[in-house]
């Protein structure tokens, strides 16, 4: 299988990923889920003209006029009666404006004595809120395919809803290889370090909306790797090292053993060519990430980040926007060079610079970044100005 450019790579994974069934959750519960079904209208809204304002609901033909208080409409508290000729509704905001008015004159314009009011003139539909003026009955509110946040919610709570149709959250199982691993706050040996990929991913995965599962660190022995593998309870496996082709490298054999659908074996990209996908025989989805922090951050932005997404059934596309160099690079080598950086506006302008030091194993220089820096495979030297593609990261 011939090494794959980003974009040919993440399109045949993509392709073996379907959004995960539905289910029925409160509304309360929602924030954070892709929606499975549109959200529609049921009445409009407001379902009645409503004041803007504390003030008084009359007519706009008897102002400017001193008029007659008949009554009151506060929220949730309407008038039952019709505003008549010199006649004046004491009204709050957001309460249903009588039959018969036709404008609000604001409570500081006018001046009440006893049972009668002086009101200043006063135009049809001043301070009104007209019925419907938010959406419509039958009006689409939220498309299925939407990520709820409180705003959101509160659009689905206006419609009435309280329970909504939401994908299922993808699980998925994060799995670190080799004998140099080891979690804190176990005291490492001379030649292990601590496991720095597995949690960062495992994060990762619940920003983008999953369910992470981080097992423990699997030694380098190929049984030890196929049982990690079979007894993951998961949608998607996600394993970190072990990827590429080396004595020590055991992941795709263990996923040969319970019987990988290798997709993509490889791809043309720096860092983290030995990325691969594939489906294992049971139907689980496995996503080989490299074992260098940087490598596997990098392939989790361009790889697993999009299978998470869809998997939810929202948009599976990167967010990429363009910058300005705030500095000249050399030209790229044969492999797309996806590269660490730093984002900033000068002069009203987005200016990206990326880090000098792009060694994959430098967890310190993708904690330092923002941005991933795209360099297409043999892109020629740019100056300092030239508009490039970048990856923002969610950084707080």
């Amino acid at each position: 299988m011939r090494l794959l450019g980003v974009d040919d790579a993440r399109a045949r994974m993509l392709a073996e990923i379907s959004a995960l069934p539905a289910e029925r959750v409160a509304l309360r519960a929602s924030v954070g889920r892709v929606l499975a079904e549109d959200v529609t209208a049921a009445r409009d809204q407001p379902p009645f003209d409503a004041s803007a304002m504390d003030g008084w609901a009359l007519r706009s033909a008897d102002a400017p006029g001193t008029l007659a208080i008949v009554g009151e409409s506060a929220a949730g508290h309407g008038y039952e009666g019709e505003v008549g000729p010199g006649q004046a509704v004491r009204i709050f905001t957001g309460a249903a404006i009588p039959a018969g008015a036709d404008t609000i004159v604001i409570q500081e314009d006018a001046q009440r004595e006893g049972d009668r009011v002086t009101v200043p003139a006063s135009p049809a539909g001043d301070s009104v809120r007209p019925r419907g003026g938010d959406f419509r009955a039958g009006a689409s509110l939220l498309s299925a395919g939407t990520r709820i946040d409180p705003w959101r919610l509160s659009l689905a709570a206006s419609a009435g809803r309280a329970e909504i149709a939401v994908h299922a959250l993808p699980r998925v199982a994060i799995v670190s290889t080799g004998e140099e691993i080891i979690e804190a706050p176990a005291a490492p040996g001379p030649y292990q370090i601590y496991d720095s990929g597995a949690p960062a991913l495992a994060a990762m995965v619940e920003g983008w909306g999953g369910q992470a599962a981080k097992l423990k660190p699997v030694r380098d022995e190929l049984e030890a790797v196929i049982e990690a593998l079979r007894g993951a309870e998961a949608d998607l496996i996600v394993t970190v090292g072990g990827a590429s082709v080396g004595d020590h490298d055991l992941v795709r054999a263990a996923g040969e053993a319970l019987g990988l659908s290798l997709k993509v074996a490889s791809v043309k990209v720096r860092p983290g060519k030995p990325t691969f996908f594939g489906v294992l025989a049971d139907g689980r989805r496995m996503l080989g990430l490299p074992g260098n922090p940087a490598s596997a951050f990098v392939c989790a932005e361009l790889f697993l980040r999009p299978i998470v997404m869809k998997m939810q059934g929202g948009g599976e596309n990167l967010p990429m926007t363009s910058a300005k160099l705030a500095e000249p690079m050399k030209a790229n080598g044969p492999r797309e060079h996806w590269m660490r950086a730093r984002l900033s506006v000068e002069a009203g302008e987005l200016l990206v610079r990326p880090y000098r030091d792009q060694d994959s194993s430098l967890v310190t220089v993708f904690a330092a970044a923002d941005a991933l820096l795209r360099r297409p495979a043999d892109a020629p030297a740019l100056s300092a100005g030239d508009v490039v593609e970048v990856l923002p990261l969610a950084r707080a």
